[in-house]
């Protein structure tokens, strides 16, 4: 199978796809028409502006023609994981790893930040109508189940066995009633005892045929070259082909009666996942075969890795928030940071609004005996901030005016729970492995108004995800803010 690594946002000719699928134009073709159609590959018009850009906008994208001229059009891909299409398995890193050509062990760490992301999210379907075919990957389901071996096991059955004087639970009543009773003392006593225990039965069908599923999903991720950047191993647990357990439908119907006996989750999600694996067949490698796992919306993700390691307070009760003084007894403690936000009022019909300003995350700091009150946003963007050279690739004007409005809706919190002082602050990826800090953006009439201006800092994604992954907290004094 051919594998090969390409960048989020990097703008591909179509040479550069053929090369990277090892394929003729004609070949490319309905290829780069499928990837259009799952929404992970765009098309904008060629320009050298189209070249230089490091952020996709919706206005740039072209309904395009696949087949026109070569320098027609430019591809760019808006996904960041894995893809496999015909075959092809094309690794898609992030756009802030500028420098790489086959960063394998950053996207390891990536693939692992997205399997923590989409933890809660994840769902294998059950289903043999072909109607919901567009929503199974062959790629989820064999990661799924590779990864589940390795934290449960092989999907086992037991049976109870009675024996005389074993090593298992004692059967009173059964002893009491067909054993040999001697009396002493007006006292009884059992010389032998009826047990049961309860062993695993190997020959159970179900667990020959988990051992035979995974077998033949360690053996396509091995071919697709993804055990590595899964940081799986492989296994080979069985000589047993699928055609010894009997005919596709007999095996499903057979799921389907053990998926009705069992009330174990984890042997159910098993059964279901081995279920759909069987319905819709295939494999990686089929010229029809088009499965994901990754992204196409990071940002929410960067977000989610920020909010965490910065110890977001947004949605904790005011109660339960550390504050230079004592809450004052107009607010409510069961009340949250984000409930403190005005909503916009409509006079016609005397009622606010349901949305308002939504902050991406606040943090509440002490240093020393000082409080800091901080507002962050994750910026998922590849900002080229250089002296003396107009920026590009920044956050919008919508974003710079947002996050003033985020410090002048809570100026009087902060003012009357006597904050030290209080931070605005751009958080964006680099694969630098240090924080750099990137100066900062002012517009004069918000500063005027007593607002502190946002600071911009480049966080080192990887050191990100080192904290989002073992759950610690980042120390905010290395921001330098």
């Amino acid at each position: 199978m051919i594998s090969e690594f390409v960048r989020e946002q990097k703008r591909y000719t179509k040479k550069e796809l053929c090369r990277i699928l090892n394929c003729t134009e004609d070949r490319a073709i309905p290829l780069i028409r499928k990837l259009k159609e799952f929404g992970v590959l765009k098309a904008v018009r060629a320009s050298q502006i189209q070249r230089d850009m490091s952020v996709l906008l919706d206005e740039d994208v072209e309904v395009a023609d696949i087949e026109a001229g070569e320098n027609t059009y430019l591809y760019v891909f808006t996904f960041i994981g894995v893809i496999v299409v015909a075959g092809c398995v094309l690794k898609c890193y992030p756009k802030y790893l500028m420098h790489a050509t086959a960063p394998g062990k950053e996207l390891q760490q990536v693939l692992k930040v997205l399997q923590k992301y989409h933890t809660s999210e994840q769902m294998v379907r059950m289903s043999n109508d072909s109607s919901e075919s567009h929503s199974f990957h062959l790629l989820e389901v064999l990661l799924f189940l590779m990864q589940d071996y390795y934290e449960n096991g092989i999907y086992s059955n037991t049976e109870s066995i009675m024996e005389s004087n074993g090593s298992g639970e004692i059967l009173w009543d059964k002893t009491i009633n067909e054993t040999f009773t001697m009396i002493s003392g007006n006292r009884p006593y059992y010389v032998e005892f009826q047990t049961k225990k309860r062993v695993m039965d190997d020959c159970d069908y179900f667990k020959r045929l988990h051992e035979c599923i995974l077998t033949r999903a360690s053996k396509e991720l091995r071919d697709a070259e993804l055990l590595d950047l899964f940081e799986l191993t492989a296994v080979d647990l069985t000589d047993e082909d699928l055609d010894d357990f009997g005919e596709k439908d007999d095996i499903l119907y057979r799921i389907e009666k053990e998926l009705n006996s069992q009330f174990n989750t984890r042997k159910q999600m098993v059964l279901k996942t081995m279920h759909a694996y069987l319905a819709h067949s295939g494999h990686l490698y089929d010229t029809d075969c088009f499965s994901l796992f990754g992204t196409n919306s990071f940002h929410l993700v960067w977000e989610k890795v920020c909010a965490d390691i910065m110890d977001n307070q947004l949605d904790v009760l005011l109660g339960a928030i550390p504050l230079p003084v004592p809450l004052k007894p107009e607010y409510d403690r069961k009340q949250k940071l984000i409930d403190l936000i005005e909503k916009p009022l409509w006079t016609a019909s005397g009622k606010t609004a349901k949305n308002t300003l939504i902050p991406d995350l606040i943090t509440i700091a002490k240093t020393g005996h000082e409080y800091q009150f901080i507002i962050f946003d994750a910026k998922y963007y590849n900002a080229q901030l250089e002296f003396g050279v107009s920026p590009k690739g920044q956050p919008g004007i919508e974003s710079i005016t947002k996050q003033y409005l985020y410090q002048l809706a809570y100026q009087k919190f902060i003012e009357e729970h006597e904050f030290a002082s209080v931070k605005n602050c751009f958080l964006m990826p680099t694969e630098n492995p240090a924080v750099e800090v990137r100066g900062e953006v002012s517009m004069r009439m918000f500063h005027e108004l007593g607002l502190q201006n946002i600071q911009v800092r480049f966080l080192p994604a990887e050191m990100a995800y080192e904290y989002y992954l073992s759950g610690r907290k980042m120390d905010i004094g290395i921001l330098e803010l």
